[in-house]
């Protein structure tokens, strides 16, 4: 089968977030009717009220919406779409969706169904690439998925190695294997997760490159028989295989290097007679030499650093190649096309300290508009929408764009500060920590440096005290704003007990004759005065100094501000709070989501660190594990049961501490 482009009036875009807001966006600027999807979840979503039209395709759960082909074939029915364009995730990369598609005689805004499936499995992809003469890692695939060959072929290979989802990508179903006594359990759970996330636990085997950089090169082409490169983009900085920083030129690709690696990449999508949009992943090690990782038959995420630096509008184009016309350019990019240095983030509802652990809850304010030069936001999200578990947690884009790449870096953080998400926790200040290390600085990142600072708790891992500031603004603000129980006005000095981020804290508060207050806490001391109130930021001044300070109550009640240094969630204790931690007792599921697998039973002694339970949200696996020694005394889940966030999985009778 061939695509049979032809021109159309009206695109469906069949997915959500920030992506879905982009394309439909696009659409309406080239004067195309755009059309949303959306589950019941997502009635109310921002690409529903970017959308000229919306259908609703089902219940929450993507597997009976987003991920339902018929419902939106019949979505497109419905409204007289006359294009799919799937973005990215969901439903980009299955070929059969495209094929029916094309078969219901719509225009499909990707590549041709054989060539998703060619790259879609990984095994067969790489023997296509063998067989096209682009550089490969060494390891095995096959047919023969048995444990037990498996092992046998892993020794074979050597270790550290990759076991790699065949069919998918996006980091999951991969897992690093540093020595043999590992590999059973790694096996099982990318088998698990591969099957969670793809429907298909068969994997392959890789060579694992320790310090290696993830490079990639943005292909295009049309069904006029061009295919160019549009240069590279680095994504080295990456936590569990995932992307966390995306970039620009790479800061280790020389003009030499580029050309090579693009032509590859060119090589690549030829061998799959590749249409529209592709991105060609290799791994970069320290010598220089590359090797294939895989295609995404689809626009990536980090496509935006790319139109950063050249220019080129890459949705507009996918809408032009659907549409039989030729590419506007034919040369492949060189130094000489970049126009400065891109940067691209990703804000996500996640709390990077806590194993990235997705968080969910309603959106005080968001403003990303901020007066930062040179800086783009893509977002899917806006003050008053709701965050949940049922999809991927990412917010927004944030694409820099500088003369130099330091100008880019300082652009982002300074973004990050000035326009802050407030009322769930997200990973703002570990970016801003992870933007301005001395390594990213020096473009020395490595796919394996933040796992390894996360295992030891170092540079952008590293706790951030919660800066007195933050307290003293909280506690200004109850002053003004609050006659709490047992307060009167003969009262000028009084105890306020907060939790901030998690911890107790109380603080003295006294009031002063103009109307501020003056907050101790221990040696800590600041006078405070709250000028004026908006909806989203506080006029106050403190110590004599006037500052605007981003603030906004949450639906929970607590006042979320963002100070240079970090954000902080406060909030006034209750009178029945003994402001007690964690209890090393208790394995709780830190988010709503399902229990996957449980490693323990009644009686089975654990160590501190063993992991005793797995859970999935949100296309994230977590491994929960034992914070002291003791005796697994009772189990409350049940592999494959739901588990609602805070619920008790385990409890353990810890061991005497002597």
């Amino acid at each position: 089968m061939t695509l049979k482009a032809r021109p159309f009036r009206s695109v469906l875009v069949a997915n959500r977030g920030e992506i879905a807001v982009r394309v439909l966006s696009e659409a309406q600027m080239t004067d195309l009717r755009a059309i949303a999807v959306y589950s019941e979840a997502d009635a109310g979503a921002m690409h529903v009220r970017t959308a000229d039209e919306a259908v609703c395709i089902g219940p929450a759960a993507a597997s009976e919406s987003y991920l339902n082909p018929e419902a939106i074939l019949n979505a497109a029915q419905q409204t007289g779409a006359e294009a799919i364009h799937p973005g990215y995730g969901f439903l980009s990369e299955n070929a059969a969706f495209a094929r029916a598609v094309i078969e219901a005689g719509l225009v499909w805004i990707g590549p041709p169904p054989e060539a998703i499936e060619a790259m879609g499995d990984k095994a067969r992809a790489k023997a296509l690439m063998i067989e096209a003469g682009v550089p490969t890692l060494p390891g095995w695939q096959g047919e023969d998925q048995s444990a037990a060959n498996l092992k046998a072929e892993a020794d074979a290979v050597g270790y550290p190695l990759l076991i790699k989802a065949v069919a998918g990508g996006g980091g999951r179903g991969m897992r690093i294997v540093r020595g043999a006594s590992e590999f059973d359990e790694a096996l099982a759970s990318a088998r698990r997760e591969a099957k969670s996330a793809f429907g298909d636990e068969a994997v392959l085997l890789e060579r694992f490159v320790e310090r290696g950089r993830h490079v990639e090169i943005q292909v295009f082409a049309d069904t006029h028989g061009n295919v160019i490169h549009l240069g590279e983009r680095d994504c080295s900085a990456q936590r569990r295989r995932q992307k966390v920083i995306e970039e620009s030129p790479s800061p280790a690709v020389d003009e030499d290097l580029r050309q090579r690696m693009g032509a590859d990449a060119v090589a690549a999508a030829k061998a799959v007679d590749y249409v529209g949009a592709g991105t060609v992943e290799f791994l970069l090690d320290d010598d220089g030499n590359y090797y294939f990782l895989e295609m995404n038959t689809r626009l990536q995420v980090e496509h935006t650093v790319t139109e950063a630096v050249t220019m080129y509008d890459l949705v507009q184009w996918q809408f032009d190649v659907a549409a039989g016309h030729p590419l506007p350019v034919s040369e492949d990019l060189t130094e000489d096309n970049f126009v400065g240095h891109g940067i691209e983030v990703r804000l996500y509802a996640e709390d990077p300290l806590n194993g990235f652990a997705p968080q969910t809850g309603l959106i005080a304010h968001y403003n990303p508009d901020g007066r930062t030069p040179g800086v783009r936001t893509d977002i899917g999200y806006e003050t008053g929408d709701q965050i949940g578990t049922d999809y991927d947690p990412m917010i927004a884009k944030l694409i820099s764009r500088g003369e130099t790449r330091d100008a880019a870096i300082d652009y982002l953080i300074d973004h990050l500060k000035e326009a802050p998400l407030l009322g769930v926790k997200t990973n703002r200040d570990f970016l801003i920590r992870l933007l301005d290390t001395q390594a990213f600085r020096n473009g020395e990142i490595r796919t394996s440096d933040l796992d390894a600072w996360a295992d030891d708790g170092e540079g952008p891992f590293a706790p951030i005290p919660l800066p007195f500031e933050a307290l003293a603004v909280a506690a200004a603000d109850i002053a003004a704003t609050e006659t709490p129980v047992l307060r009167s006005a003969s009262v000028t000095s009084f105890d306020v007990d907060f939790e901030a981020d998690g911890e107790a804290v109380t603080v003295r508060v006294e009031q002063t004759p103009t109307g501020g207050v003056v907050v101790t806490e221990g040696d800590a001391r600041a006078e405070v005065e709250i000028l004026e109130r908006w909806a989203e930021v506080l006029k106050v001044r403190i110590d004599g100094v006037v500052r605007m300070v981003p603030a906004a109550v949450g639906a929970d009640d607590a006042l979320y501000t963002a100070l240079p240094e970090r954000l902080a969630r406060i909030v006034e204790a209750s009178p029945w709070s003994d402001g007690a931690g964690s209890d090393p007792s208790k394995v709780v599921a830190p988010v709503s989501g399902a229990v996957v697998a449980l490693n323990v039973k009644p009686g089975d002694a654990v160590k501190a660190g063993d992991v005793v339970a797995v859970m999935e949200a949100m296309k994230m696996e977590m491994r929960l594990t034992a914070e002291a020694d003791g005796v697994v005394a009772v189990v409350n889940a049940e592999a494959g049961s739901q588990a609602s966030g805070g619920a008790v999985l385990i409890e353990l009778d810890l061991n005497e501490r002597g």
